[in-house]
This record gives C-alpha cells, structure tokens and sequence, in this order.
C-alpha cells in the first residue's frame, strides 16, 4: 500500500530549496510536483528527522530517505548498535539498520 505525502524537501512547494541553477528550478526528490508516493508502514526519517535534506551539510536529499522525509519500516525493533538514532559513530547512516533506526 502507498500513501501520497507533501515532498519534504522542497516543502511541497515543487522548486529547488536551495536555487542551485536557478530561482525556477524544479525539486530533484519529487521532479516539480510537490508531492512523493512513500509505501505504508512508513515512519518518520530519524537520520534527516523528516526535513529530506542531507544532515551532513550538503545540498542534496538525505542519503537515508532521498528526500521524502520518511522512510518504509515495518519493524518496531529498535536497532542495537545507533540506539534508535539512524547514525553511526561517524555520523553516516548506521549500518546495521540502514539509518532507519529499526531492525
């Protein structure tokens, strides 16, 4: 099952949040719609905290949801090794869990 959701990246808005070739660009997550198709049971993404942008600084869509600010889980284990977090010690995306943050 699938649910339609307003595209976290670009807060629904269809443009580049950040202009990087122009004011007139067109959203790379959801190519200009202001909105993403995610698939249910979907939570919340705990690694870019459902913003859709990288929280490592740049200027491109989180690496764990690709911009749609939530991710597929069907689980309610929380992973072990991040503690819930997404994140390893490094700060990338745990590898465990994938940065979902379940098992």
């Amino acid at each position: 099952m699938t649910k339609i959701i307003n595209c976290a990246y670009c807060n629904g808005t269809g443009k580049d949040p950040f202009e990087l070739l122009s004011s007139f660009s067109g959203c790379q997550v959801c190519e200009g719609t202001g909105q993403n198709e995610v698939e249910e049971p979907s939570i919340t993404c705990v690694f870019c905290a459902g913003s859709g942008k990288n929280p490592l600084g740049a200027r491109v869509p989180c690496i764990v949801c690709h911009g749609k600010g939530s991710n597929y889980c069907k689980s309610t284990k929380i992973c072990d090794l991040c503690q819930g977090t997404g994140k390893s010690s490094d700060k990338l995306p745990c590898l465990r869990c994938k940065g979902i943050g379940f098992c």
